[in-house]
């Protein structure tokens, strides 16, 4: 913990920071030990599979589906964007132990620094992840980020979601999911989204809608493959 942390956090909020994380890690962990993935992609895509080491791209996915990409992913090396909030640093210490890495910022707070540090992380040739409707919302809604990042490095965007079979949703903004033990589990892919270097400005929306389209299509295979209705 270092000085920063001690003025930024409470005293319950560290304890949280200090115990909770290990927890979160140890029943993830064991639980998904026992989940099954099926890897589905729309015609002409190929998918990243598990085990994989990603390159130098960028992956977007709805906040809900979180627990089963930490695990799915954990081999990646990737580097995720997170807020700079107690929740946030929360969720980071979570996922270093799953052996992802964090740039801190958020579509509200520091986006200018944490698109230049995923900037970076393109650079260096690892995979930079966004929650794309997160931190807060609205569901199912794309924020401009990775448009901006994919037009200055060139980088692909690959939208995908990660349905559960069998799950709890949460009653939070985004209907969290914590898929059950022994459950199958969807991995949809959709098309790739590409932004020209020199794409102007005024064009960025039709490109974000492009990503949202992408991210929902991949949902929305995920549940019509599995049976289950769209909520």
């Amino acid at each position: 913990m270092t000085d920063q942390d001690s003025i930024r956090f409470t005293i319950g909020q560290r304890i949280v920071l200090s115990v909770v994380p290990r927890i979160v890690w140890a029943l993830l962990w064991v639980v998904g030990l026992t989940w099954r993935f099926e890897v589905i992609a729309e015609d002409g895509v190929i998918p990243v599979v598990f085990g994989e080491k990603a390159g130098p791209e960028i992956y977007c996915f709805w906040h809900q589906c979180v627990l089963p990409c930490t695990l799915y992913f954990r081999r990646s090396g990737a580097v995720i964007l997170i807020s700079r909030s107690f929740d946030g640093e929360l969720i980071t210490r979570i996922l270093r132990m799953f052996g992802f890495d964090a740039v801190r910022g958020s579509s509200s707070r520091g986006a200018r620094e944490g698109l230049l540090g995923l900037k970076s992380v393109i650079e260096t040739g690892r995979t930079a992840i966004f929650t794309a409707d997160g931190p807060r919302g609205p569901i199912y809604e794309t924020k401009m980020g990775p448009i901006k990042l994919a037009q200055t490095t060139g980088a692909p965007i690959g939208a995908f979601h990660l349905q559960p079979e069998h799950a709890w949703t949460l009653s939070s903004w985004d209907r969290f999911l914590v898929p059950k033990p022994f459950t199958r589990i969807i991995v949809s892919w959709a098309q790739w989204t590409r932004v020209p270097s020199d794409l102007p400005a005024v064009q960025f929306e039709t490109k974000r809608q492009e990503l949202n389209n992408a991210v929902e299509r991949a949902r929305l295979r995920a549940l019509a493959h599995l049976g289950q209705q769209a909520s």
